[in-house]
C-alpha cells in the first residue's frame, strides 16, 4: 500500500502515511523469547542459555515437545510445543517471567546509540 501511495503522490505522502499509521513499531508484540532471552542472560550472566528437548509425546502427527532452558546456575525453564522450537521458545517465556524480564523491552536503538556516543566521549579509561 505504502508503495502504491509512494508512486502515485510522491515520498512525502507515503513517508506521513507510515509515520502516522505504522512507524510505532515498538508497540508490535515481540515473540521472540529466546532472542530476547539471549540478550538478557549475556547481559547479566555473562552466558549463554542451553536448550535441551528433555521429552516428546504422542503420535508423530500430533508430537509434544517439552524443553528445558539452562544458564547461570541451573535449569530456568521448561515449555511444551508442537514442535522443538516452540517448546524451546516457551521455555525461554518461562525463563524470562522467572528473571522479571518479560515485560521489560529491550533498548532502544537510539538508546543504544546514545549510550555508545557518551562511552566515546568519555574516551579510554586508565
Amino acid at each position: 500500500m505504502i508503495g502504491a501511495i509512494f508512486l502515485d503522490q510522491g515520498y512525502r505522502a507515503a513517508y506521513r502515511l507510515f509515520s502516522r499509521s505504522l512507524i510505532d513499531v515498538q508497540a508490535w508484540p515481540d515473540d521472540n523469547y529466546k532472542g530476547r532471552l539471549q540478550e538478557v542472560t549475556q547481559e547479566r550472566f555473562l552466558s549463554t542459555p542451553q536448550y535441551d528437548i528433555i521429552g516428546a509425546s504422542g503420535p508423530g502427527h500430533r508430537r509434544e515437545y517439552t524443553a528445558e532452558v539452562s544458564f547461570g546456575d541451573g535449569i530456568r525453564g521448561v515449555g511444551t510445543g508442537k514442535t522443538k522450537r516452540a517448546a524451546e521458545q516457551m521455555a525461554a517465556r518461562e525463563a524470562l517471567s522467572a528473571l522479571g524480564a518479560l515485560d521489560q523491552a529491550p533498548a532502544a536503538d537510539d538508546d543504544v546509540l546514545d549510550a555508545v556516543a557518551a562511552e566515546a566521549r568519555r574516551g579510554p579509561t586508565s
